[in-house]
């Protein structure tokens, strides 16, 4: 009796799609409930996000890192952008840009918010998961590299609305039950801290998520072209628009003596809020 190998799908250089000691996701709804919980409780353990997904992961996920990573561009993405925190880290060199571009507004927001590319990585690579030799590998680590671009692109800061905001443009972008659940379970957690408000918190979600089912795939462009592009050219060329619902939401809020930058402080709850 014989047996038929089938051969594994690989890029131009021989690098395998999955690996064969990579485990299949196991999806599991309670083991995501259960962590993202323990993220509302610390919202700063970045951990259980990365466990969310784990938990939940898309259907059909292997085959749209395929379509990606097989194609030409997947091809001469990882020849010339092999790893992006190299690129995005090194501000002396983005700094070099015109006045204006996406790389400026880039470093702007990283140097005001104190953080760095490689300081995600760094958080990922806490959960101590096994990495593997694959182009799975390389898709998912541009994924997440990409998540602070997002911020500058959109316009939504790292606020808890706007966090949620850009949780539900990466589900327009590449959908995954793990952004529904974070985005819409944490835009609910936002609207029961500030009960009463009319701050159109479900309305700035649901905009995101459109913006990023409209918008191009973001980790499929060439993300060294696009830093040197003006910031308004960059968002006009991936259809872009800007966060109304989201600003809205802060002007209410600001209005209401609500601080849209610190929901949890104590002066954020107005008693005539809270009772509303």
């Amino acid at each position: 009796m014989t047996t038929t190998t089938i051969p594994l799908q690989s890029s131009v250089d021989g690098t395998i799609l999955r690996h064969p000691d990579r485990p299949e996701a196991r999806y599991s709804l309670p083991r995501a409930i259960k962590n993202f919980r323990l993220l509302m409780k610390d919202k700063e353990d970045t951990s259980l996000v990365f466990k969310i997904y784990e938990s939940l992961p898309p259907r059909g996920y292997v085959n749209r890192v395929a379509d990606v990573v097989l194609s030409e561009r997947g091809e001469d993405l990882r020849r010339t952008e092999p790893n992006l925190p190299e690129i995005l880290d090194d501000h002396t060199e983005l700094r070099k840009t015109p006045k204006g571009s996406l790389a400026h507004a880039y470093c702007d927001f990283m140097e005001s918010e104190g953080l760095s590319a490689a300081g995600l990585v760094a958080e990922f690579d806490k959960l101590g998961r096994p990495q593997y030799p694959d182009l799975m590998q390389w898709y998912m680590a541009r994924s997440r590299d990409t998540h602070d671009l997002f911020h500058v692109l959109t316009g939504y800061g790292r606020d808890a609305l706007g966090e949620q905001c850009v949780l539900l443009f990466t589900h327009g972008q590449s959908p995954s039950q793990g952004h529904l659940l974070i985005g819409y379970a944490g835009s609910a957690n936002i609207k029961m801290m500030v009960r009463g408000s009319k701050a159109p918190v479900m309305g700035a979600v649901r905009q995101a998520k459109k913006t990023g089912k409209g918008a191009p795939k973001l980790l499929e462009q060439p993300i060294r072209e696009l830093l040197k592009m003006p910031l308004d050219e960059v968002r006009t060329m991936l259809n872009i628009p800007e966060p109304t619902q989201y600003r809205e939401c802060h002007r209410i809020w600001r209005k209401e003596g609500i601080d849209p930058m610190d929901l949890l402080a104590s002066s954020n709850t107005p008693s005539e809020l809270v009772s509303a």
